[in-house]
């Protein structure tokens, strides 16, 4: 029995499976905020399982993996495998970064989790390249040994924020007011679209209607509100984040995939993607992507598609559990 599991910054999900192939026999997903610790939603999950002997175990973790060791980025949790092996009775564990795992989970999706942004040359056996935005921004690349695949944890997402018009300047130094350090995840992430949208009232480049505010005070998410009226075109301080936020990522994308060479392809995953990636959005991505001045024909040799279904880093987890 072969346990795998995704663990984010909002959600657990857990699967058992049969060895490597095939789907999995059991699975289910925890809310974290109802949880004190991994620890919990694990004894939780493997009761719920009816308390199977599970030979090996990988968890793909929001966070930087150090000797076996994580400590998450977005949720104060802290997951070791030595204590994991001894709560799964002795199980081989272990812990790879989210991206890490998505990384080998997008060669094994079926072509309906994929939608088609560039389609490019894709290069055989090239690298891979894999950004995603939700709590966080996460990124990883994907290279070979041989016909192996290796997978190769970044955290990338935490690296300096790059401004590329007065825009994004006046946006550095906003964000740079409350913070020693202003990274790529403060724009291209879930916070970071609510952030953007408080630079762009707070420097008077937008007004806030009064609906749109009562709609905001009224709900939990802030970030889907200011998402769904710009997708819409109700409001246009909102269809003014999804532009500086849909082009920061494509330019982030664009830099990871230069960084890595990802001949191979630049897969987007995370829950923003899918919804916002389509239409003109996929336009302002896409320039946004290839404008990197005498390396813009490069960029366009490169395959870029979005990861529609949920399943990229679960699978990827049990790709290496199986491994």
């Amino acid at each position: 029995m072969i346990l795998a599991g995704d663990i984010g910054g909002t959600n657990t999900r857990l699967a058992l499976y049969d060895g490597g192939e095939g789907a999995a026999r059991f699975e289910c997903t925890l809310p974290n905020r109802e949880l004190p610790d991994f620890g919990t939603a694990l004894a939780r999950a493997l009761e719920q399982a009816g308390r199977p002997t599970v030979s090996a175990a990988a968890f793909a973790v929001a966070g930087p993996v150090l000797g076996g060791h994580v400590e998450m980025t977005n949720l104060a949790w802290t997951l070791d495998e030595t204590v994991i092996a001894g709560q799964l009775g002795g199980a081989r564990v272990r812990l790879l970064n989210d991206l890490e795992a998505a990384a080998y989970g997008v060669l094994r999706l079926p072509s309906d989790d994929l939608r088609e942004l560039a389609a490019g040359t894709a290069v055989r056996r090239g690298n891979v390249a894999v950004i995603g935005a939700g709590t966080g921004l996460g990124e990883a690349l994907l290279a070979w040994s041989g016909d192996t695949p290796v997978g190769i944890a970044s955290e990338g997402g935490h690296a300096d924020f790059a401004p590329r018009d007065e825009t994004e300047i006046a946006l550095l130094a906003w964000l740079g007011r409350t913070r020693d350090h202003v990274s790529w995840e403060h724009v291209v992430s879930g916070p970071g679209i609510v952030w953007l949208y408080e630079f762009l009232r707070d420097s008077g480049r937008a007004t806030e209607p009064p609906a749109l505010r009562a709609a905001l005070d009224a709900a939990t998410d802030h970030a889907a509100v200011i998402t769904r009226a710009g997708l819409a075109g109700e409001h246009p301080i909102c269809v003014r984040v999804l532009e500086v936020f849909v082009r920061a990522y494509g330019a982030e994308a664009g830099n990871l995939a230069l960084k890595g060479v990802a001949r191979g392809g630049v897969y987007v995953t995370g829950g923003i993607a899918p919804s916002v990636l389509d239409g003109r959005w996929r336009d302002v991505f896409l320039h946004a992507f290839i404008d990197k001045g005498r390396y813009a024909d490069f960029m366009r040799r490169i395959p870029v598609r979005v990861v529609v279904g949920e399943n990229a880093t679960l699978l990827g987890a049990h790709v290496v559990a199986a491994s």
